[in-house]
């Protein structure tokens, strides 16, 4: 099939565009194609995302429910819960979860299933794309022979490709239009008719050869990231022993203007990507008998640093005489990291476990997180008010959302122990401590 041949389908309304999970990816893909014209079928199998999508009601932080109402009014939005619809869709893109079993493995179940459902339906000249983040190999060693089942043959009969997300939640520049998009097909067919989709909805494309170069991609630049984050947090802990300000360190660092990038510290990893996509890499290559020290040590580090700053709290509680046990700490933040709603993998949960199983009595306030679950129990946010800032023996910043006035804070609270530098610019106070 050629390019042109293949768009006109969608051009046309000839043919739609299926997304399975309408999440945090699967969402904003989906608003992106539908607003570039193309008609979008949305595949969910939690019925009440399905009837909020079809109402014009977005549950999505990053996508607004009026651009979602006015697709859906307009005909080119559409989310349902059958899946025998998927004959409608001249291409296919999976948005599904690929979380980390308990022992650190990937758990690619929800991968499975949808290409479970998609193969049993798989029709000539549909192209499939992958999305969920997962370890080198997965497309051509898991989704490939599933659908090759059919009887089609790839690059012919049907088509392949994998390009994973970039979606920051919260982040107001970069959008899934505006963010360059990477794909790489089983063959050069499936590259060239992946591309072409995309670039109706997203400005600029780059290919790689192959499934796997894209898949390594994705990796490299969480890895990375999680890296020099492990890095970071060590050297926060160097500091704290030689009794310097890591925060003043990397301010002043950050005046060279070459040769280096700040990373910050902070109270662990969170979200569905940094903490989780490197043990992918790492999982996958233990398989071949290669141990990825770098992304052992950076994971061991990161997932440490709850334990570092409960740790800290203790010690600050310790020097006005008080202990841990019996005391009230008021938590500031809950989501993984600052103005979005999104609790996945949040250092905060574990922070809050550490404090609960130590005896000390938790609330917490996050104006994006009204209720929370830690150890099975359900947690409710506070109003901050001059009330329970007062009442607490200690405010912990944990996420800094920049709705909250840290001077209001810092002048009403006893002590305050600062994991995110929130208060790093405001007037020094004696009862602030930080990272």
């Amino acid at each position: 099939m050629d390019n042109i041949t293949f768009l006109k389908q969608f051009t046309s309304g000839e043919a739609k565009l299926g997304i399975i999970g309408l999440g945090y990816v699967g969402l904003p893909l989906a608003e992106a194609f539908a607003d570039a014209g193309i008609k979008v079928l949305g595949f969910e199998i939690d019925a009440e995302k399905v009837e909020a999508v079809n109402r014009g009601e977005s549950y999505v932080k990053d996508v607004s429910p009026e651009s979602i109402s006015e697709l859906v009014r307009t005909g080119v939005l559409e989310a349902t819960t059958e899946f025998d619809r998927l004959g409608e869709c001249g291409a296919i893109s999976i948005c599904v979860p690929t979380p980390l079993s308990k022992s650190k493995s990937p758990d690619v179940s929800y991968i499975e299933t949808a290409v479970t459902e998609i193969a049993s339906r798989l029709k000539p000249g549909q192209l499939i794309v992958l999305e969920s983040t997962t370890y080198p190999g997965t497309t051509e060693e898991l989704v490939l022979p599933a659908l090759e089942e059919s009887g089609l043959e790839v690059g012919r009969g049907f088509f392949l490709a994998f390009s994973p997300e970039r979606v920051d939640p919260g982040n107001v520049q970069y959008s899934v239009r505006n963010t360059p998009k990477i794909i790489g097909g089983v063959t050069r067919t499936c590259t060239n008719l992946a591309s072409t989709l995309y670039s109706k909805a997203i400005d600029h494309v780059h290919t790689v050869h192959g499934t796997m170069a894209a898949e390594m991609v994705k990796l490299l630049e969480n890895t990375y990231r999680a890296v020099n984050i492990g890095f970071i947090n060590e050297f926060a802990m160097m500091c704290e022993r030689l009794g310097v300000d890591v925060w003043e360190i990397i301010e002043a660092a950050s005046t060279k203007p070459f040769g280096f990038q700040p990373f910050y510290p902070g109270p662990g990893l969170g979200g569905h990507c940094i903490p989780i996509d490197p043990l992918y890499l790492s999982w996958k290559m233990h398989n071949l008998d290669y141990k990825a020290l770098f992304i052992d040590l950076a994971d061991t580090i990161n997932s440490s640093m709850p334990y570092f700053v409960v740790s800290r709290v203790m010690e600050q509680l310790n020097d006005a005489g008080l202990p841990l046990k019996g005391s009230r700490l008021l938590l500031l933040g809950m989501a993984y990291k600052e103005d979005i709603d999104d609790v996945r993998e949040s250092p905060a949960l574990d922070v809050a476990s550490l404090l609960l199983k130590k005896g000390a009595l938790v609330d917490y306030h996050d104006p994006y997180v009204p209720a929370c679950r830690v150890d099975g129990a359900e947690l409710q946010s506070v109003e901050l008010t001059d009330e329970s800032l007062t009442r607490a023996d200690l405010v912990l910043i944990i996420t800094a959302h920049r709705t909250i006035d840290y001077q209001w804070v810092v002048d009403r609270a006893k002590r305050v122990f600062d994991a995110k530098n929130a208060t790093g610019r405001l007037a020094s106070s004696e009862n602030v401590w930080r990272l």
